[in-house]
């Protein structure tokens, strides 16, 4: 099978398109003949060696851990799901590929499509993780910094959901998509706490970053570093504010149905898509780099005309 594979960290031209044996499914394991696989900020942090004091990477690495595709085999474990089941969820092997190997699906529902469906699994559970921690209640404010981007479009719906009131930052031109969602919409940057102090004169009880460079208007605004959750800034390990990275175990098949009825429902909207082929996977990788777009990159593999 035709895969995306690296062997050094570096930029994204380390990516290259290579072939592999298909992986053969094990224990409670689905293989899925992928349709789309998301691309996100861990999948470069990863190849570009910036984690490496934390996390090893063993060679060649096919990166991408959320997707959506038709089952085609099972493991001997694998119980609830059939050939031909639609599915979407985490790759255990890896999504940039033909194929791949999961353990944690769930059925998409048939409203969505699959570059739809494969914006959930990585953003959804971040959003849902964060707003826990946070233990906002009805009634409250909160500020989504970076409310624009695929987990906080997704958290600023689902506090609204919980009767929160949602503050979000993001660039000007995506203030109208964020009002569309019920969300009050501010610029990040300089004077940002000033900025939401006069959106917020009652006080704002918490904090979700998911953007970069606010967490000192966050504790401006805080008093302090209490009830601000970052999912991005490492600054956080400094300042003595939670930073959540979310592991393996927070990967809920509860959480994505959830998540997947809602949106299915037109309760919830997903972020916009960028879609780029499997074997433009460098270019996408250095699109979501560069930054500046709303929403989410996917890797698009349109099913074969039989």
């Amino acid at each position: 099978m035709k895969a995306i594979s690296y062997s050094s960290y570096g930029g994204p031209e380390v990516l290259e398109t290579v072939d592999v044996p298909v992986p053969v499914p094990a224990g409670n394991q689905v293989r899925l003949v992928i349709r789309a696989a998301g691309v996100n900020p861990f999948d470069w942090k990863v190849r570009s060696g910036s984690m490496a004091e934390v996390m090893k990477v063993k060679f060649p690495k096919i990166p991408g851990s959320e997707v959506a595709g038709v089952v085609d085999a099972l493991g001997p474990g694998a119980t609830g799901v059939t050939v031909g089941d639609e599915m979407f969820g985490w790759s255990d092997t890896g999504g940039y590929a033909e194929y791949a190997l999961a353990s944690v699906v769930v059925p998409k529902p048939r409203e969505l499509s699959w570059t739809d469906a494969v914006t959930l699994p990585v953003a959804g559970e971040a959003a849902d993780r964060a707003l826990g921690l946070l233990n906002l209640e009805p009634g409250e404010t909160v500020l989504v910094n970076g409310a624009s981007g695929a987990v906080g479009t997704m958290a600023a719906q689902l506090a609204r959901k919980r009767g929160v009131t949602v503050i979000g930052s993001a660039s000007v031109r995506h203030h109208d998509a964020l009002r569309e969602l019920g969300v009050t919409p501010t610029t990040y940057g300089e004077g940002m706490a000033g900025r939401v102090r006069a959106l917020a004169p009652g006080g704002v009880d918490a904090v979700l970053d998911a953007g970069h460079g606010g967490l000192e208007a966050a504790m401006d605004l805080r008093g302090g570093v209490e009830r601000i959750v970052t999912l991005s800034d490492a600054a956080a390990f400094d300042l003595g504010i939670t930073f959540s990275s979310g592991t393996s175990d927070d990967r809920s098949t509860e959480t994505l149905r959830r998540l997947g009825d809602l949106a299915a429902a037109g309760e919830f909207s997903l972020p916009p898509v960028r879609t780029f082929a499997l074997t433009d996977a460098a270019r996408a990788q250095r699109a979501g780099e560069e930054g500046g777009g709303r929403g989410k990159i996917v890797l698009h593999r349109p099913a074969r005309s039989s």
